[in-house]
């Protein structure tokens, strides 16, 4: 049996020498050490050793195997080498032609703007914190002042999971979340996906939303107004006009929509601002008293305002974009103006 592997070896020895392609290394590798091979049909002959010296053969058999795979290890880096030096030897390389061109990816319009706005209210001094997109209807409608006749509870406006478990329909849950944990005075502002059945150029059933709250004794409607078009103006630039009109949220009382110059048409009217000049770009107000009370904060004692932007709105009036589906449809000519 000895003979049998000694004599296999100085074969392979031999027909490595011949060997002048990777492909007919691989061939031999196969004939040699495969699952057919000749050595693994002599390792197939060990049941018919005495036992004796099935160990003395064992030990034979693997040292005789180790020193073949060398071999092989040893003629595929030569040919290698040999392959890539007649590359070097043939190949002509133009150094006069342009190089290639790198495709750099971008960050998505969206990211960005969520990006910029947690920059700027992280700046005054603004927690930003994150929570579920399945919302108990508790946080989402109940501790938030919406009556149980409300139609945003109304199946054709969201998705229920079950009858107390939904996708959220806005950010504002983490307000509630946020105050029971916290003592005022104390400011946030969350971001993330938001989920409701509607869907045209200016809606999408998933967007982005962001949420703030101020609480504190002195907190006024004057001072959210003033945060807010600072806010506007240090995301659109200082000559964008902004309005507050008196609106009605649930959650807020007073209540008011704030809208910013629409970006397309600059004022003159557009399909995106519905010929208006302006896009509502956030709803906003004093928080009401229930909702604090809700919280078991005393209303009597603190007071503060919140307000609730999306993301792809403010998006379309930064960039300059009027139809909010194209954020969604993967584009890449699209994308690539944000680079």
């Amino acid at each position: 049996m000895r003979e049998k592997l000694d004599k296999l070896k100085e074969q392979v020895t031999e027909k490595l020498d011949q060997i002048n392609s990777l492909e007919n290394l691989d061939e031999l590798r196969i004939a040699i050490l495969g699952k057919k091979g000749e050595l693994t049909s002599i390792m197939k002959e060990m049941g018919n050793i005495a036992a004796e010296k099935r160990a003395e053969f064992g030990k034979a058999a693997n040292e005789v195997k180790e020193k073949i795979m060398e071999n092989f290890d040893i003629k595929l880096a030569a040919l290698k080498t040999r392959i890539k030096e007649e590359k070097m030897k043939t190949e002509v390389l133009d150094i006069t032609l342009p190089g290639k061109k790198q495709n750099v990816g971008t960050l998505h319009p969206i990211t960005q703007t969520m990006g910029m706005l947690r920059g700027i209210f992280l700046e005054m001094g603004f927690d930003v914190m994150d929570g579920p997109e399945i919302e108990q209807t508790y946080y989402n409608f109940d501790a938030l002042n919406f009556p149980k006749d409300h139609p945003s509870r109304d199946l054709q406006d969201s998705f229920y999971i079950e009858d107390d478990l939904l996708l959220r329909t806005h950010t504002s849950p983490m307000q509630i979340r946020y105050m029971l944990e916290k003592k005022p005075p104390f400011r946030m502002v969350s971001l993330g996906k938001v989920y409701r059945s509607d869907y045209d150029i200016t809606h999408t059933p998933m967007f982005h939303q962001m949420e703030g709250l101020m609480i504190g004794e002195d907190v006024s409607f004057a001072n959210f107004k003033a945060l807010l078009t600072s806010m506007v103006r240090r995301l659109f630039g200082e000559d964008r006009a902004v309005r507050f009109r008196p609106h009605f949220f649930p959650f807020t009382e007073p209540s008011a929509e704030m809208d910013v110059e629409c970006g397309v048409c600059h004022g003159k009217g557009c399909r995106s601002c519905k010929n208006t000049g302006w896009l509502e770009i956030l709803g906003s107000g004093m928080v009401d008293p229930n909702v604090l009370k809700e919280v078991g904060i005393d209303p009597t004692k603190y007071q503060g305002f919140a307000f609730g932007m999306g993301m792809e709105r403010v998006a379309m009036l930064k960039f300059g974009i009027d139809d909010i589906r194209a954020y969604y449809e993967n584009d890449v000519r699209f994308l690539d103006q944000f680079k």
